[in-house]
């Protein structure tokens, strides 16, 4: 069982499993999709090869200006289009701000693939896969859109790069490595301090076993302790394995009791974190299609204490929350989808992205499970062939320590979402803003507008958009001084 995956199988950052299969597309956002050739290694000066890397444009907001804003998504884990689809409050303050729309895809995922279908073949060709390739795309990608103006190194328009979870640590790193190309970042919901020796690695979990905890049902927490053992215990006969699959419906039967214990195990670990993130205030479908407060509609049957089979009934209940809210799901899937692409979160988390997780099954609600780094990096070498770096990321963009020298940059973290944990909750730097959302779910501040938005989550826009006019009016005070 994996308890260290960032953002997910492939999207979000950073352990679980999410899967963008189902975001509708939205009539409002339109955009073009347009390809550019970007070096497939930035960093050397012995090869000319490029790849055709996507990203999605939308000029009509900017009604013809030539100094309006920019605003850069910088991509994640994932395809780009789904990104766009779900990221509302950027198309909300286009019209406000006469920006452009600019979402631009990470290597790797969607379409931007360097090596066309040889991208994941191997450690040759996947090794191009690490975020400092990535920012250097951004910014190739903004020389080539905003080229310099006159004969100044300031651009001829100012930009504000966002993103979120895993995307978010892309904007923070990218104000930080290019200040000169982006006037200021709003990062959110961005762990860019869920690495080793900075947070412990207990604290993921132990925050997503709180929101279940505060869902309405205090007994929703106990019951998930004892479901793992009751698993477990079903798992361990041929009948008992026949009534999981009878109660389940899974696609494919459970044989053994390592399907149980760790197929099914990490499965549900996933869905839990997945819970939490999209615990939105309203339906949502951006994992996968759920109601409004799916974690309290997740821990509902759980109104008291069960056992045996009552407790695998009330279970069963519980997750079709997530497996099958529109009651449409005909059987339940353990895999995740095998196309190219989706290992490539796999892929950081065993380079750069190494964030521990672990589990001590009493201070939150899974089974216990050390963090081992030495186990870690084989199952990285026996998947890939490579070993962790667990130090990079650190090295490279820093995380503790965020000095005076770095400007313009919003952090944002819902807390109640269990990334917050390695989030930026507090910092000394007055050019450093935090933006704390009590009500949020993971970076619900970058969603459309709803009428169920907490007020917290309403004013967290607010900030950002008040962030970015005082960026933007900064940056144009200094261009014509």
């Amino acid at each position: 069982m994996i308890l260290d995956r960032p953002l997910g199988r492939m999207l979000v950052i950073l352990g679980l499993s999410v899967t963008l299969c189902c975001a509708p597309i939205d009539a409002a956002y339109q955009y073009q999709t347009k390809t550019l050739d970007v070096p497939i290694d930035h960093f050397t000066y012995t090869s000319n090869a490029t790849f055709k890397l996507r990203y999605l444009l939308n000029d009509t907001y900017a009604k013809g200006s030539t100094d309006g804003p920019i605003l850069l998504y910088a991509g994640n884990e994932g395809d780009i289009e789904l990104f766009a689809q779900n990221t509302g409050f950027m198309w909300e303050i286009a019209p406000k701000l006469n920006a452009t729309l600019l979402f631009a895809e990470h290597r790797y995922y969607g379409q931007s693939m360097p090596f066309g279908n040889r991208s994941y073949e191997s450690p040759a060709t996947l090794g191009y896969l690490t975020s400092e390739q990535a920012l250097a795309d951004y910014a190739y990608l903004l020389t080539v859109l905003n080229p310099p103006s006159n004969s100044t190194t300031k651009q001829a328009r100012p930009v504000v790069v966002l993103g979120g979870s895993y995307g978010g640590m892309l904007a923070a790193w990218f104000r930080i490595k290019y200040p000169h190309l982006v006037v200021g970042a709003i990062a959110a919901s961005a762990p860019i301090r869920q690495f080793q020796d900075l947070t412990p690695c207990g604290i993921f979990n132990q925050i997503l076993t709180s929101v279940y905890h505060t869902a309405g049902q205090p007994e929703c927490v106990d019951n998930i302790r004892r479901s793992w053992q009751l698993l477990t215990n079903y798992s361990a006969t041929a009948d008992g394995l026949r009534v999981l699959n009878e109660k389940f419906k899974f696609c494919t039967n459970l044989t053994k009791a390592t399907d149980v214990t760790e197929t099914l195990f990490e499965y549900l670990i996933d869905v839990y974190g997945n819970l939490a993130m999209i615990n939105y205030p309203y339906e949502s479908n951006f994992l996968a299609p759920v109601p409004a407060y799916p974690v309290r509609e997740f821990c509902r049957p759980f109104d008291k204490n069960y056992t045996g089979t009552d407790l695998l009934d009330k279970f069963e209940q519980a997750l079709s929350v997530y497996t099958n809210y529109t009651g449409k799901t005909t059987c339940l899937s353990l895999n995740a989808s095998a196309a190219i692409g989706d290992r490539g979160w796999d892929f950081q988390a065993c380079t750069e992205m190494v964030m521990p997780m672990c589990a001590d099954g009493v201070n939150d609600m899974f089974p216990p499970q050390k963090w081992d780094l030495a186990l870690y990096s084989e199952s990285c070498h026996k998947q890939f062939g490579i070993r962790p770096h667990p130090q990079n990321a650190v090295i490279n963009y820093g995380g503790q320590y965020l000095e005076s020298s770095i400007t313009n940059i919003v952090f944002s973290n819902g807390l109640l979402d269990p990334w917050s944990g390695g989030g930026v909750l507090r910092s000394s730097n007055d050019k450093i803003k935090i933006v704390l959302i009590p009500e949020g779910a993971h970076h619900i501040d970058l969603r459309a507008a709803n009428p169920s938005d907490p007020e917290t989550v309403v004013l967290a826009r607010e900030k950002h958009y008040q962030s970015m006019r005082e960026w933007i009016a900064e940056y144009r005070r200094l261009k014509h001084y």
